[in-house]
């Protein structure tokens, strides 16, 4: 997601995810967490990036084949790299991700634009690791790229890719995600083929640490 990273966002699951089951690979895009520098730009295609920079990754490190979790822009990144990839992907799971960007969506990004306004909790350890200048900065340069999408023909990010992925797909999404509208989670379910959608009503954006325990066997289940 916006500014994350492996150890600020996914701590209950590198923790606590079943060792022996699974080979859990935790990566930072390039700009984000401990692959800087580069600094974090938004060009037009930086989720595409971000899809080949993660395959790439896992090629490097010798896996033939696995299997993508993927929150918020993690979630686009990794539909698009099971969409671009299908004979490298096992299986997905995606949470809070969006295929377009609506007007909506365009109000709900400039709503928190000005990290100041962040919750502290959810501000402090970002904040730890950037410091605040690169933090709200990168902040501020995510809203610009990812409203540009609202531009472009339905506002699409990756819709006509959805139809390309073939491996199970699990889709999660909180009733009470304010930053991303069901609609979305929805929108992808009807066009990725065979997939899943499990609504948890109390989730919000970050339901895969309020709701760790819950989300983690979900997820397990979904992978053996």
């Amino acid at each position: 997601g916006v500014s994350g990273s492996g150890q600020t966002d996914f701590g209950p699951q590198l923790k606590s995810l079943n060792k022996q089951l699974f080979t859990i690979v935790a990566w930072d895009p390039r700009g984000y967490g401990k692959s800087i520098p580069p600094s974090r730009d938004f060009p037009l295609d930086f989720f595409e990036r971000d899809a080949k920079d993660a395959v790439d990754l896992m090629q490097a490190l010798q896996f033939k084949k696995f299997s993508l979790l993927g929150w918020s822009d993690g979630g686009i990144t990794a539909l698009i790299a099971a969409a671009k990839y299908p004979a490298l992907i096992h299986k997905l799971v995606v949470w809070g991700a969006n295929a377009s960007v609506t007007q909506e969506d365009v109000r709900i990004y400039n709503g928190i634009r000005d990290v100041s306004k962040w919750s502290e909790k959810v501000r402090k350890p970002l904040e730890e690791m950037y410091g605040h200048k690169y933090f709200a900065e990168t902040c501020e340069a995510w809203v610009d790229g990812i409203s540009r999408f609202a531009e472009k023909p339905d506002g699409s990010i990756c819709q006509q890719l959805l139809p390309d992925i073939k491996c199970p797909t699990f889709i999660i999404h909180g009733g009470k995600d304010p930053l991303v509208p069901q609609a979305h989670a929805e929108y992808i379910h009807k066009h990725v083929k065979g997939s899943r959608l499990l609504v948890m009503p109390e989730g919000k954006h970050n339901l895969h640490l309020r709701f760790a325990e819950d989300f983690n066997r979900q997820v397990e289940d979904f992978l053996r």
